[in-house]
This record gives C-alpha cells, structure tokens and sequence, in this order.
C-alpha cells in the first residue's frame, strides 16, 4: 500500500461518498484500491500490477481536488489527458488572519457567486473555493487564462478590470481559432478532376457527352443550299 496524500477530515465523508459510493467511482475509473483513514485523513491506494502512468499521477490529483473543495464528479474530469489542477493558498497572499481570508474568498466569489461563475464561464473551468483554498481544473489554455484572473484578484484588481481581461483574452483566442481554420483549409489539397468524377457516378459520361455535341455544333457546314445531312 502506497501513501496517496491527506485531505482535511471534514472532507473524508465527501471523498467516501455514501455508501462507500465516491471512493467506489474512482477505483473504477482509475483501476486502483483506496484506503481512507476515517481519523487522520490519510489516503493510501493499492496499485493494479499494470496501470496507465498518467493515471497514476493523475489521481493525487483527483484526490486533492476532493480534498481542497471541489465535488468528487467535478474532481473525476481530472482523468482526462488534457485536464490539470492548480490549487492556490489564499493565505500565501493576505496572511493567517481569519477576517482577511474571508475578505478575499468573498472577492474570489463574488456577489451570489457572480465573479466565479463568470471565471468558469468564460474559460471552461471549475473552481471550488474552500476555507483558505481555491481550486481550480481545466485544459491548458482555460486554466492558464482562469489563473490569471484569480491571481489578479488575488493581488488586489479590480472585478471590472480582470472581467476585461479575459474578455480579451476570449476574443484573441477566437481570432487565432478561426486563423487556424483559414489555413488549414488553405492547405487543404483541392481533389483533381478525376478524383472529382470518381465520387460522382455517370459524371465523367455526362462530360464527355457534352464535350462531343459542342464540337459538333461548332463545325462549319460545307453542304450546298438543299443537300441534307447522310
């Protein structure tokens, strides 16, 4: 049995589910054995012979996200090859006072959860902001956008002026998407007249048909008045 990492002991229920039925979702999905110390917290996981290696990284991962606040169905997206967590201290920013963590958790919220909500929303994310901990997952280019904002507010900017940064950052991205697509189809190879005729039965007979009687028509009638054609 290998030791996984500790989770705050109000969240053991949370990572066990009811019934055992969360711990049972992620030895499911990622093939391993967890034990969790209902007293301390720890998390210790007993490996299949052959695991997948990025699985083996990946679940402290889930388990720390469960750990620091975000729900367990949320957490499991961490799966996903492409999908990453960032966990920040509130405490690295404003110290260990009580009153000065609330202040800022309620600025990371927002009014009835406003400014998270727009965080996710603009950048595909989820975040879960928890006692002096705020979460954060999601794909390379989300959560690097997500995280910039959060440190922003962190550091003391104004909603309105990361609400506006990401909005650039929103467009900008957008712009380069439809770039790519431009050249990409700017790149792709234009089907040759045969390749063409091949997906479309009975085309190159039509062609040809049309080919013959043009020619026809335009040759010049040598017959004298009143002869007909043999």
């Amino acid at each position: 049995m290998e030791p996984l990492t500790r989770i705050p002991r109000e969240r053991i229920a949370v990572l066990i589910g009811k019934g055992g039925e969360t711990r049972k979702s992620i030895e499911e999905a990622t093939g391993a054995k967890l034990h969790v110390d209902s007293t301390t917290g720890e998390v210790s996981v007993v490996w299949p012979v052959e695991i997948d290696p990025v699985l083996r990284l990946k679940l402290p991962d889930i388990i720390r996200a469960i750990g620091r606040g975000l729900a367990p169905n949320r957490a499991l997206r961490l799966i996903a090859d492409d999908t990453f967590l960032r966990i920040y201290d509130i405490r690295e920013w404003v110290g260990r006072k009580g009153n000065h963590t609330r202040r800022m958790r309620s600025r990371l919220i927002g009014r009835d959860g406003r400014i998270r909500s727009l965080i996710e929303s603009f950048t595909g994310t989820e975040i879960a902001i928890h006692g002096s901990t705020v979460v954060v997952i999601g794909d390379e280019v989300g959560l690097m956008t997500a995280c910039t904002a959060i440190e922003g507010l962190l550091d003391g900017a104004e909603h309105s002026t990361v609400i506006r940064g990401m909005e650039r950052d929103v467009r900008r991205r957008r712009i380069e998407d439809r770039s790519l697509d431009s050249y990409v189809l700017n790149e792709s190879p234009t089907p040759s007249v045969s390749e063409f005729e091949d997906l479309v039965p009975g085309l190159a007979e039509k062609r040809n048909e049309r080919k013959t009687s043009r020619t026809t028509s335009s040759m010049p009638d040598f017959r004298q008045p009143g002869e007909e054609s043999e």
